[in-house]
């Protein structure tokens, strides 16, 4: 099945991995920070998920949302941080 989890600036694709770098790497994870969506092999090694390079159709919903959620979750509270103190600072 095609992903499609495409981001609506193509240009943000460098700024957002950035991001999931320096926001994983102060929850603790080893980031390589040249590409920093192999965290997730982390993330679910420490969840417990059998999360594998390549195809990973046995995974449920339920697993693959715990990767996920990690990531992405840490991700928005960070950009949420971000607004507050740019908004403060205006």
């Amino acid at each position: 099945m095609a992903r499609n989890n495409k981001i609506l600036v193509p240009e943000a694709r460098e700024g957002l991995n950035e991001l999931k770098g320096r926001v994983m790497k102060a929850k603790g994870y080893d980031v390589n920070m040249s590409d920093p969506n192999n965290v997730k092999y982390e993330v679910a090694k420490e969840q417990g998920i059998p999360l594998k390079k390549g195809y990973n159709g046995q995974l449920t919903s339920e697993q693959a949302g715990k990767i996920g959620g990690q990531i992405g979750g840490n991700m928005v509270k960070e950009m949420i941080k971000m607004a507050q103190k740019n908004l403060i600072n205006k």
